[in-house]
C-alpha cells in the first residue's frame, strides 16, 4: 500500500467515488468545481492506493484560528468499507499529524457528522476531543 499527498484537482478527481461516500448527493461537476476553489486556498488529498486503486482519502487544509493558532484541519476522511479495520485510517492520521508538525501547526481538528457514530469512536481512539458545535444555517437567496 502506497499513501500519497495531492495537490493538483485533476488528480483529486479519482478519489471523488470516496468522498461520495460520505456526500452521496454530491455530483462529480460540484466536486470538481469545488476542489479547482478549495486548492486556491490550500486544500490538499493524501491517499492511500491498493494495486492502482484508491482506497482511502483525507482532504486537509493548513490555517490560523484565535482560539488555537495554526492549525491542521481534516477534510472528508474516508476509507473504503472493504479496507476499514486494517490501520489504513490510523496510518494516514499518523501522517497527517506529521505534516501539521512540518508545518508549526499547534492542533489537528476536523468535523464529523453528528450520526456518524464509527468515525466518532475512531477519532477518540486516535486521541481527538471534542472541543464544540459546529452550527450551520443555510442563507436564503
Amino acid at each position: 500500500m502506497d499513501f500519497r499527498f495531492i495537490y493538483n484537482p485533476d488528480e483529486m478527481m479519482h478519489a471523488f467515488p470516496l468522498i461520495k461516500e460520505l456526500s452521496p448527493k454530491l455530483t462529480e461537476e460540484d466536486y470538481r468545481q469545488h476542489i479547482s476553489e478549495m486548492v486556491l486556498n490550500g486544500y490538499a488529498q493524501i491517499i492511500a492506493e491498493a494495486d492502482h486503486h484508491i482506497i482511502a482519502v483525507s482532504g486537509f487544509w493548513i490555517g490560523t484560528k484565535l482560539y488555537c493558532g495554526r492549525y491542521l484541519e481534516i477534510d472528508n476522511f474516508v476509507v473504503l468499507e472493504t479496507h476499514r479495520s486494517q490501520q489504513i485510517g490510523a496510518q494516514m492520521l499518523k501522517l497527517l499529524e506529521e505534516e501539521a508538525i512540518r508545518q508549526n501547526c499547534k492542533v489537528m481538528m476536523l468535523d464529523a457528522y453528528v450520526q456518524n457514530s464509527r468515525a466518532h469512536r475512531f477519532y477518540y481512539r486516535h486521541g481527538f476531543a471534542v472541543k464544540g458545535f459546529h452550527f450551520i444555517r443555510k442563507v436564503i437567496v
